[in-house]
């Protein structure tokens, strides 16, 4: 009887997804994924892609986990419609697993991130120094993290279609937009948009003042990509 209940202990441990039972160790070194703990403080002007993925890879030094190449989980639109130079945050993420600080895999490859399975969630979506970001309910709510992406990880198509990614992060101004998600997968309505965590709502604008109306503080997700 005893060895039943430390067997049934056993496992509904790995059930809640440990890292010890997953053969994954916790700890900067072994994070792979987190959420900026802040943003660069320029709303939508994240420097570019490049100044996105300067940000991740300060702070991931910072953490202890500089040893590994980051990259920002951004899109970024064409010029136009048929122009085929947009970048899709999917393509530039590597091929996965990612954990968090904790050991806790949010996903196992790029299918899976895209996918009902990934295990993206508020108490899953930690900074780089594991710490919880606020969600819906919390004061300030810093749930809209900036992708400008689709559901599925690819960009917006260009103009004439609207601005998607802040002038593909070059913008701070009260014009333009950006798509955003939810880390916490909670929005204002039961409706499967508003739970995405990657593709819920535009922002208001591409200034710091723009982007928090709705629950935003300028912060994205930063994916290892080896």
């Amino acid at each position: 009887m005893r060895n039943f209940v430390k067997a049934a202990s056993l496992a509904a441990v790995c059930v809640a997804g440990l890292a010890a039972c997953a053969g994954m160790p916790a700890g900067p070194k072994a994070m792979t994924f987190f959420v900026t703990s802040q943003g660069p403080g320029n709303g939508g002007d994240l420097g570019g892609l490049e100044g996105a993925d300067k940000h991740c890879q300060t702070l991931a030094t910072a953490a202890g986990a500089g040893e590994r190449e980051w990259h920002a989980y951004l899109s970024t639109q064409a010029p136009k419609l048929a122009d085929p130079s947009a970048v899709n945050a999917r393509d530039r993420i590597g091929t996965g697993p990612w954990q968090n600080a904790k050991g806790e895999v949010v996903a196992r490859n790029v299918e899976e991130l895209h996918s009902a399975k990934n295990n993206i969630t508020k108490l899953s979506a930690l900074d780089e120094n594991g710490q919880p970001v606020n969600g819906r309910g919390d004061t300030p709510n810093k749930h809209d993290m900036l992708t400008g992406s689709r559901p599925d990880g690819t960009a917006f198509p260009g103009a004439p279609f609207s601005d998607m990614s802040c002038g593909n992060w070059t913008k701070s101004s009260a014009e333009g937009s950006a798509m955003t998600g939810h880390h916490d997968r909670v929005g204002p309505l039961a409706a499967p948009w508003a739970s995405s965590w990657n593709s819920t709502h535009p922002t208001l604008g591409c200034s710091q003042e723009k982007i928090r109306p709705t629950g935003g503080d300028g912060l994205f997700y930063c994916f290892a990509v080896k």
